[in-house]
């Protein structure tokens, strides 16, 4: 099995912002050398001699068909099947990634697979791609370089603690669901530190959980912010895009944008945002298309609990 020397516990923070953010057709080689289905075996092993590859896609036009390997040209000239087309040769039982996936889910694909490379599709289903571990790893180096560079130039910001004033900041990345749930963890170990009563303390969990999951499924990534003094706590989630063609909508029960494969593993349902509503004492929503999204709840601590 080829695995990325990279896991999500002990890499770099710098790495791990660049797992969540880069996605795989950030990474992946595109226009990817291709053979037609008709093309004999034998045709095929001097294509991948020559092309230096190990492995070629099997198309149709944009449609993908299969994958033929070294290891089935060995096959083949094994049985002496090398005149026979490709195509009743080639593996059809294919593992993809699709182009707008993050890195994180290639890289966890090279270590659950037996592959050395896979495919990847874009909306239409079309090949646009292929990933290898080497394509990710390359281009992790460069980019961290270049992210090293930018960060001696700023000044990372820091913790604010005051007299009966908190505030913390926790970074949120796209498609982290690994890590997501670590901010409204740590805000409710907070609340049960001020002794918060239970249902506000309640109140305050969901909206901060929601509010983050929202970062991690619809955003770029972004931030969450969390503040609290004698009076009030809030909860602010600012993240870097896309933004939103109509925030109002975007309140409304079941409404989601977000796309199937998320929906497979359980979120976007659609009720994120008219839950933070439905427990705040005070709710905005600020949002433009292309620039991102700002959304803050507020919840007052004086009210009185329910029995």
């Amino acid at each position: 099995m080829q695995m990325v020397p990279i896991n999500t516990y002990d890499s770099p923070t710098i790495v791990l912002d660049l797992i969540y953010k880069l996605k795989v057709k950030d990474v992946m080689s595109p226009r990817p050398i291709t053979a037609d289905g008709d093309m004999t075996m034998g045709e095929i092993r001097i294509l991948l001699k020559e092309r230096g590859i190990t492995g070629v896609p099997i198309t149709e036009g944009s449609r993908l068909l299969g994958i033929v390997s070294m290891e089935d040209v060995m096959t083949s000239l094994d049985k002496g099947t090398v005149e026979e087309a490709a195509e009743k040769h080639m593996s059809t039982k294919l593992i993809v990634l699709e182009d707008d996936m993050p890195v994180f889910f290639a890289i966890s694909y090279f270590d659950k697979y037996p592959y050395h490379r896979f495919p990847v599709l874009n909306s239409a289903h079309e090949l646009v791609g292929i990933v290898t571990s080497r394509d990710i790893t390359t281009r992790l180096l460069i980019e961290a370089n270049r992210e090293l560079e930018r960060m001696e130039r700023v000044q990372q910001p820091r913790e604010e603690i005051g007299t009966g004033l908190l505030q913390k900041r926790f970074s949120v990345y796209r498609y982290d669901f690994e890590n997501a749930g670590y901010a409204s963890t740590e805000i409710k170990k907070l609340l049960k530190a001020r002794s918060i009563p239970p249902h506000t303390a309640r109140r305050i969990a969901i909206a901060a959980y929601e509010l983050e999951m929202n970062l991690v499924i619809h955003s770029e990534g972004g931030a969450l912010l969390f503040l609290i003094d004698n009076e009030k706590a809030v909860v602010e989630a600012n993240d870097q895009g896309p933004g939103m063609e109509n925030p109002e909508e975007a309140q409304q029960v079941g409404y989601t944008t977000a796309s199937e494969w998320i929906r497979s593993l359980g979120f976007g349902a659609g009720l994120g945002l008219p839950n933070v509503r439905k427990v705040s004492d005070a709710f905005d929503l600020s949002s433009e298309p292309g620039k991102g999204t700002r959304v803050v709840a507020t919840i007052h601590l004086s009210a009185k609990e329910e029995a």
